[in-house]
């Protein structure tokens, strides 16, 4: 699925609202929007923040019309989102995982016919191409839409279960495969959509009595699916809430990743309340602590 969007104003929408009607478009309004278009190859909605929007497999005519007829410079994007023909399934992401200071955070949603559009429509993509505000904004729409769990790995959970596998793939599928299982416990469903990031055989084996039989994909980039995006999103917001805490909670700043900042933050952890707690507020296995050390 190609996408188009645009910031347009009022007299700019009517121009296009009337190219899409020669089009043979049939009009609708859903939330948010002033209108939504929808013709056998594309979606078009114009929403009330300004945001034009286009989705479908045949974009790039139509939006390369709209911007000689704005005379607007394009911003049409190939590929952003991929399609899943099940009509209801999950989709796990991760967070935090490159990051020492800080929880991993896996996420699963499920997503059907529903709340998929609504998801589309509200501009959920991956959660590294959205900015810490509008990721914690989506959170509360998804989670309000759907069925979904949230495995939060704390620092100090993290470093016992790294210490039980002694290999982050294992510990991730770990981790998959628990929302996985916690969403089924609400609601079945028989597929599941995640990144790959490893062995096949991780998450599935790390999977129980509900999670069994459900047919589970793994694919590159899985990110452009929609579940797999919405997943992203509650990772990621739950990630950066988590690390709010642990700033308050220690009164020192945190940055993410793992740069010489973050050396320099670790240090002044350390003089202020040992090594021996580094563990509460880091991931131990990173090359980062042999620096510390």
């Amino acid at each position: 699925m190609n996408t188009y969007t645009q910031k347009i104003t009022q007299l700019q929408a009517v121009k296009i609202k009337e190219l899409l009607i020669s089009k043979g478009a049939t009009f609708d309004v859903i939330q948010y929007s002033v209108w939504r278009a929808k013709t056998s190859s594309y979606q078009a909605t114009y929403y009330t923040s300004g945001k034009f929007l286009i989705q479908g497999k045949e974009v790039d005519s139509i939006a390369k019309e709209i911007d000689e007829l704005l005379g607007l410079k394009s911003t049409f994007e190939q590929s952003t989102l991929i399609e899943c023909k099940e009509e209801k399934y999950i989709g796990t992401d991760e967070s935090g995982k490159g990051d020492f200071f800080g929880p991993l955070v896996v996420a699963g949603v499920q997503v059907d016919n529903n709340n998929k559009q609504k998801f589309i429509d509200l501009g959920i993509k991956d959660s590294k191409k959205l900015d810490d505000k509008k990721i914690l904004v989506l959170a509360n729409q998804i989670k309000a839409n759907s069925i979904h769990s949230i495995v939060v790995m704390t620092p100090t959970k993290y470093n016992e279960l790294y210490n039980k596998f002694n290999n982050l793939n294992k510990l991730l599928a770990w981790g998959h495969a628990r929302a996985i299982e916690n969403i089924l416990e609400k609601s079945p469903c028989n597929y599941a959509l995640a990144d790959k990031f490893g062995d096949e055989s991780l998450i599935k084996n790390a999977l129980m009595q509900k999670g069994k039989n459900i047919i589970l994909n793994q694919i590159v980039r899985a990110e452009a699916d929609i579940a797999v995006a919405a997943a992203s999103v509650l990772a990621r917001a739950e990630f950066v809430k988590r690390m709010k805490d642990l700033e308050n909670k220690y009164e020192l700043p945190l940055s993410k990743g793992a740069s010489e900042k973050v050396v320099e933050q670790a240090k002044m952890f350390i003089k202020t309340y040992s090594f021996e707690r580094l563990n509460e507020i880091a991931k131990m296995h990173f090359k980062t602590t042999q620096e510390l050390k």
